[in-house]
């Protein structure tokens, strides 16, 4: 199924467009910015999307960010330079099994997970020789998804981080980076396993902790759990933010990178408890110092304008 959509783009004057036809895999938060950025910054001449749910095609349609709209993802993949897979980790195998008999030579292929060893793993075996394959992950988002979710600006100002694979060409992995600087992102690279490792700690942990400390308040008796709700500070709401995002994709990113999460929740683990014997015993002096030291940590990322 394809349907067309005739909205302009609004191409930066004497600018050529980074690729002529790219193909979105998902319509999510993600895909749908990707999208509208694309569009707006004239990033692609032609945008192509898929998803299999017959309500999120149709609501793709109405909100008019594809240039193209596919059910299956050979229609989508078919003669794109670039192909980014934006659907949860666990999905992201699946996806490149299904387009890999209808990549286009010399085609870039991407995605956009919190987690790259699994990526790298699941998607790797199925990328036709001649197709680039260079994970990559936006470290942008919000705590909302689906297609309504999705606005140009998302990436401004925000790190992208490449992980290319031994050997691959240079010169692609320069494309994709000139794409999401058209986007409006900061490039870094690293390698898979030192990328999970530090978003172990920087996303990872700390979701899983929102995810933890609502349940606990969802686990409270019905006067309290209201009461809760009803005077929440700012921390608490802060963590029902972090806590509200999509179930789905959390679940595989948790499942993905099992053993990066569980070496720094030990880590969390020791610290909290060094943390509850200074309350304990009355360790004053401990306990300013660590708050003191933590302190340095939220100014530097106000400085890196990452708040």
């Amino acid at each position: 199924m394809s349907m067309q959509e005739n909205t302009p783009q609004e191409n930066t004057p004497g600018t050529e467009p980074v690729f002529n036809r790219i193909a979105l895999i998902g319509g999510g938060l993600i895909g749908s910015s990707l999208a509208w950025a694309s569009r707006k910054k004239g990033l692609a001449r032609h945008v192509a999307v898929t998803s299999r749910s017959a309500a999120t095609r149709q609501r793709i349609a109405e909100l008019g960010f594809a240039d193209s709209l596919h059910e299956d993802i050979k229609g989508a993949v078919t003669d794109a330079e670039l192909v980014i897979v934006c659907t949860p980790v666990g999905a992201c195998g699946a996806a490149a099994e299904a387009m890999a008999p209808y990549l286009k030579p010399g085609a870039i292929v991407t995605d956009v997970g919190s987690v790259k060893q699994a990526v790298v793993r699941d998607m790797g075996p199925h990328i036709p020789e001649g197709v680039h394959f260079i994970p990559g992950h936006p470290i942008a988002g919000t705590e909302h998804s689906g297609p309504d979710a999705g606005f140009a600006e998302l990436f401004e100002g925000r790190w992208c981080i490449l992980t290319p694979l031994p050997g691959g060409d240079p010169a692609a992995t320069a494309k994709l980076r000139r794409f999401w600087e058209g986007a409006g992102s900061m490039i870094e690279e690293m390698d898979a396993e030192h990328h999970d490792k530090v978003l172990a700690i920087t996303s990872h942990l700390p979701h899983l902790i929102a995810y933890t400390i609502v349940g606990t308040a969802v686990g409270l008796e019905e006067s309290t759990k209201n009461e809760v709700i009803k005077f929440s500070a700012s921390g608490f709401r802060d963590f029902t933010r972090i806590a509200a995002s999509d179930p789905v994709m959390w679940r595989d990113i948790f499942l993905n990178n099992r053993e990066a999460v569980l070496e720094m929740l030990q880590r969390f683990s020791e610290d909290i408890t060094h943390l509850q014997r200074a309350i304990r015993w009355g360790e004053a002096d401990t306990l300013e110092q660590m708050f003191t030291r933590t302190r340095a940590i939220r100014r530097g990322i106000i400085e890196a304008k990452q708040a």
